[in-house]
């Protein structure tokens, strides 16, 4: 079972300006029949069907056809960086509830100090919304997918619409698991510390507009300039006090 204490210890309260903004964001934003390992469980569940129904019509893939995957993985992360580096950081016509949601909602109720989820129902505050996901892949998977049926082969469209959904789950997964406290097993997982460590310096108010726009691997940020690791390099003592390097 995860830990889902805060980040804190109990003689260091959280800040009012924080704890006023939670209480406004759980009392507007999550109804009273929201259940976050609910939300959870669709999420990757319909991400898991979708994946398992396309990998059974798969038929005798060529050698070419397996780039599908590494060259999907690379659009995939470029997406996600140049998505939250604009639109989630920065107002644009037409999708303003996508800054609203992250810059204003998300980054106020998570701060670099403040991490981690009180309870399940503050999981509304991380994971996409449902109806979200629908779009996703209704909107985006699939049209691309039929694009690239036409265009090359029905497997490179499978392996295109499998990848791609994995990939979006690789997301939703590991930015649920910056967010869990410091002491859960999900936190001590292979490679989890030091991921979990550029999102934490992400979330550091003079430093979320400018470096680790990646939420998964930074590859984007390594291509673009916009990586930034902790300076002392002590990236255990900073996991479990972010404020210590300030």
């Amino acid at each position: 079972m995860l830990a889902m204490g805060t980040t804190h210890a109990q003689s260091d309260p959280i800040p009012a300006e924080v704890a006023a903004f939670r209480s406004k964001f759980r009392r507007d934003h999550i109804g009273p029949r929201y259940h976050g390992w609910l939300h959870l469980g669709f999420t990757a569940g319909l991400c898991l069907l979708v994946i398992t129904a396309c990998w059974a019509w798969l038929q005798d893939i060529r050698p070419l056809e397996w780039l599908t995957i590494p060259v999907t993985c690379l659009y995939a992360n470029l997406v996600e960086y140049f998505g939250h580096r604009g639109p989630m950081h920065h107002p644009v016509r037409g999708l303003g509830l996508i800054y609203e949601r992250h810059a204003r909602q998300h980054h106020r109720f998570f701060r670099d100090d403040l991490m981690a989820f009180d309870c399940s129902r503050d999981f509304k505050a991380v994971l996409f919304p449902p109806v979200l996901i629908v779009f996703y892949l209704l909107a985006f998977a699939m049209p691309a997918g039929l694009l690239l049926a036409w265009l090359f082969s029905d497997n490179v469209a499978l392996l295109f619409v499998i990848t791609a959904v994995a990939y979006f789950l690789n997301y939703e997964l590991l930015h649920f698991a910056y967010h869990t406290a410091p002491e859960s097993w999900v936190a001590r997982l292979p490679l989890m510390p030091r991921l979990r460590l550029l999102h934490t310096l992400h979330h550091r108010p003079s430093l979320m507009q400018r470096y680790n726009f990646n939420i998964t691997y930074p590859v984007g940020d390594v291509l673009f300039g916009t990586l930034y690791r902790q300076p002392t390099g002590c990236e255990g003592s900073r996991q479990t006090d972010p404020r210590s390097a300030r």
